[in-house]
């Protein structure tokens, strides 16, 4: 870009256009959300011209932004109409909480990490973005005094899905998290509540997340 600043709304366009919409996500909310949602804003400054590119970027402590359409898709899967109360599992720079924002009412967010967090909220309140509500802490155990949640999205691998998070659930609710038996390769699942003690599974694909650590997670 020879130092000079890149046009970030033509960007953003090309990706929603490329990355979201032209990979099969179709949720109009979820498309417009990622249109308003400035992602340069949530990345390294030093990384901010690759922020509308396809990948994953590190945030810092050994962690990353989720790519484009990862996110997307993890918000499409919640359906969301908008009046929901939503559990975000795994801040990291808020990206992904400040679009599920955009989308439902209001936004609990949980980070392990007390640099992360602060850095998330920061970027958060500098975006506008004060429905979410971040705290640090292991976000295997959900936000108790909070539940329950009409959606809950968790951006780790799990080693399984952590009971606690599914008796947050509201009846009808959706909970989107990968799930495998190794730390670098899961399936995303969302699960749904249909009554207080039945629960049903769908499955969509391959993906690679870090892992969840904590009480109900990875060690």
């Amino acid at each position: 870009m020879n130092g000079q600043v890149p046009e970030f709304s033509v960007l953003r366009q090309n990706m929603v256009r490329q990355q979201v919409a032209g990979r099969g996500i179709e949720d109009q909310q979820v498309l417009e959300a990622m249109q308003r949602v400035p992602r340069d804003a949530f990345v390294p400054s030093h990384l901010a011209n690759e922020a509308y590119e396809d990948y994953p970027l590190p945030i810092g402590s050994g962690q990353t932004i989720s790519q484009p359409y990862i996110v997307a898709l993890m918000a499409q899967l919640m359906a969301l109409k908008g009046r929901e109360r939503v559990l975000d599992i795994g801040t990291g720079s808020g990206y992904a909480a400040a679009v599920l924002a955009t989308v439902a009412l209001e936004v609990f967010s949980i980070e392990r990490i007390p640099e992360l967090a602060e850095q998330a909220r920061d970027n958060l309140d500098r975006a506008g973005f004060s429905q979410v509500h971040v705290r640090c802490g292991d976000g295997t155990l959900g936000w108790p005094e909070a539940a329950p949640f009409d959606a809950i999205c968790v951006a780790a691998g799990a080693p399984a899905v952590p009971e606690t998070l599914k008796q947050q659930l509201s009846i009808g609710g959706r909970l989107v998290i990968p799930v495998g038996p190794e730390h670098s390769v899961q399936r995303l699942v969302c699960i749904t509540r249909r009554s207080d003690a039945d629960f049903e599974r769908q499955d969509y694909g391959g993906v690679r997340f870090v892992p969840l650590l904590g009480e109900q997670g990875w060690s």
